[in-house]
């Protein structure tokens, strides 16, 4: 009885050395898997900052996925927000020829997916509706497959999927692990998209920029050549008008033709300033004074259109350098667009002070006219883009250019129907800050 007893208590024995070291094993498991686990998660930010495109991005997300888990190979298919297809993003320890049949998930499956916010285990795949190709699946060693919503925030970025040769069971805990780094790699993905749209937005507005400027030497050759034949036709159809008579048919088509003349001329000359604009000769000077003899200088065009004109212009302003030439050319485009808004019967008003954090000397113009639609707000400063029936589309192009060389900014607001205001900025050198800022701004 002894002898019994004895032998139940060393199997007793036994069996508790036995949990103790399997305990022992699972604990320096668990430690291990958070080191890999850490790992993973810096190797996946990191590879943003070694190689920006998401195809690198992707390919580390599903190597160090499938490397957590032991797991025979796993993919990444990202959804296109135009199509609203799923196409491989990147895949790894699958064959060509699984790829090539892999299934292409349906957008419903991901959103149930992203909803439940959990991971799906796949044991059955010949009779799983997600599993496409399971006689394929099977050639290839896959016994088992893990799928694992990519999401950001409300958007849906795509689905990981790990593929095992093997049955297996997960705790909860490790399911959470890999949503863990489904998240984390969603939020990387999401930046190297956006970094690879800006990418190449920067390549196609250099290009562009090449094409314009290609543009701007062919169209200055161009309007030389014009230039000269338009000066006789303006030359000789001046000295004929000073020969007819008064009245009649032919003093009226010679009248036409100066007419017509002198604005294919005006044409030219804004098409040559804004393909070759000359440097900013600067000097220190009151923008009070440019605006003042701007306004002067459309003084009848004021009165014609009966145009209410308003000066709210600070007397506080500091010396800004400016090229008083080039500032009072932009003073009067804006003027004569504002005029043209507003058509008949209006006010016009033009302020001038210091922006509130005192760095910029800025002018208001204001007028009661039509305004500009909506969709066209982004393209009043790009060259040839008018909404005038004879209007160059230069105007405005040549405003923008004249303010960027002297290191200032200009705004355009508009709501149509009731008007519009641009504002011009120009810095204030060091050393020249003093006046009082728009209390309105």
């Amino acid at each position: 009885m002894l002898k019994l007893d004895f032998g139940n208590l060393l199997i007793a024995l036994n069996s508790y050395r036995c949990i103790i070291e399997y305990t022992k094993r699972d604990v320096v498991k668990k430690k291990i898997n958070f080191e890999l686990l850490y790992n993973i998660l810096r190797e996946i930010s990191t590879s943003l900052h070694t190689g920006t495109h998401v195809k690198d991005v992707l390919e580390t997300l599903v190597m160090k996925s499938a490397q957590m888990l032991n797991a025979k190979g796993a993919i990444i298919r990202i959804l296109n927000p135009k199509t609203k297809h799923l196409h491989l993003g990147a895949s790894y320890g699958l064959s060509d020829k699984y790829l090539s049949k892999c299934s292409a998930f349906r957008k419903e499956f991901i959103m149930d997916l992203c909803r439940q916010n959990r991971v799906f285990v796949i044991k059955d795949i010949f009779n799983d509706p997600f599993v496409q190709y399971p006689n394929e699946a099977w050639e290839e060693g896959i016994r088992m497959m893990i799928d694992a919503p990519i999401t950001y925030q409300d958007d849906v970025l795509g689905i990981l999927r790990i593929f095992f040769d093997e049955q297996q069971e997960f705790s909860e805990e490790e399911l959470q692990y890999v949503i863990l780094i489904a998240e984390r790699g969603a939020a990387v993905i999401q930046r190297a998209q956006l970094l690879e749209m800006q990418e190449s937005r920067y390549d196609q507005l250099a290009l562009q920029t090449e094409k314009l400027s290609a543009l701007g030497r062919m169209a200055a050759a161009i309007a030389h050549e014009i230039n000269n034949p338009l000066a006789g036709i303006l030359l000789f159809s001046s000295n004929l008008l000073k020969k007819v008579p008064p009245e009649g048919p032919f003093r009226e088509g010679l009248e036409i033709i100066i007419q017509e003349t002198i604005r294919c001329k005006t044409i030219i000359q804004d098409l040559l300033e804004f393909s070759r604009p000359s440097e900013p000769k600067t000097f220190l000077t009151n923008v009070n004074k440019v605006v003042v003899k701007a306004l002067h200088l459309l003084d009848n065009e004021f009165r014609l259109h009966r145009i209410r004109v308003e000066m709210e212009l600070s007397q506080q302003l500091p010396e800004i350098l400016i090229d008083e030439n080039q500032i009072e050319q932009i003073f009067i485009n804006l003027l004569l667009n504002a005029i043209q808004a507003i058509g008949e019967e209006g006010t016009v008003t033009v302020r001038s002070y210091i922006t509130p954090d005192r760095k910029c000397v800025a002018i208001d113009i204001v007028d009661t006219g039509c305004g500009i639609p909506e969709e066209n707000m982004s393209k009043i400063f790009e060259p040839f883009f008018s909404t005038k029936p004879k209007g160059t589309g230069l105007g405005l192009a040549v405003t923008y250019g004249i303010v960027k060389k002297h290191g200032g900014r200009v705004y355009a607001f508009s709501q149509p129907g009731k008007g519009s205001r641009f504002i011009v900025e120009f810095p204030i050198p060091s050393g020249h800050e003093k006046g009082e800022s728009n209390p309105s701004a």
